[in-house]
């Protein structure tokens, strides 16, 4: 079972440099069922619980057309989750991974990153299907699936760069 703050066998923890702000706002909060880090699954399953994302003002019309896609990908700020660690043994049994090498929310930045089913948007309230975040915790952006969006800007000579 996962232990909170725990170095487990094997596991490297580094001293982080100090921070350089990007300037991130948080734009809405995150509310899921979870209130414990023990209790939030590993990954968001789009058969699971109903959540809301309440998207603060002045960013309501940033939603405009959103509600064409099906799947939205949600960016959060995992502010519950300690960064310090370089490796890691997910599986507890000493055997460890870098930490690029897995979706653990213990990061450098703890950014999380959901594809989560949109269901409606009722204002600057979204009802989705498909996180793996805490109660409250910070929303950082919203974008449409990549697999469903087609940019709509003109293209540019980069799109076309292929490795030959």
């Amino acid at each position: 079972m996962v232990r909170l703050n725990e170095i487990r066998t094997g596991e490297v923890a580094v001293a982080a440099p100090a921070a350089d702000d990007a300037g991130l706002v948080y734009i809405g909060r995150i509310h899921t069922p979870w209130t414990d880090r023990l209790a939030c699954p590993r990954q968001g399953r789009s058969d699971g619980p109903i959540c809301r994302i309440e998207l603060f003002e002045p960013w309501g019309a940033a939603l405009d057309g959103l509600a064409k896609f099906a799947r939205i990908e949600v960016l959060y700020w995992l502010d519950a989750s300690r960064r310090d660690l370089v490796r890691q043994s997910p599986a507890n049994n000493g055997s460890t991974r870098g930490t690029f090498a897995l979706r653990s929310p213990v990061r450098p930045n703890p950014i999380g990153t959901s594809i989560a089913t949109l269901i409606a948007i009722e204002g600057n309230i979204l009802t989705v299907r498909g996180l793996d975040c805490l109660d409250g915790t910070p929303l950082l952006d919203l974008k449409p699936d990549r697999t469903l969006f087609t940019p709509i800007a003109p293209p540019q000579p980069g799109d076309f760069e292929t490795d030959d």
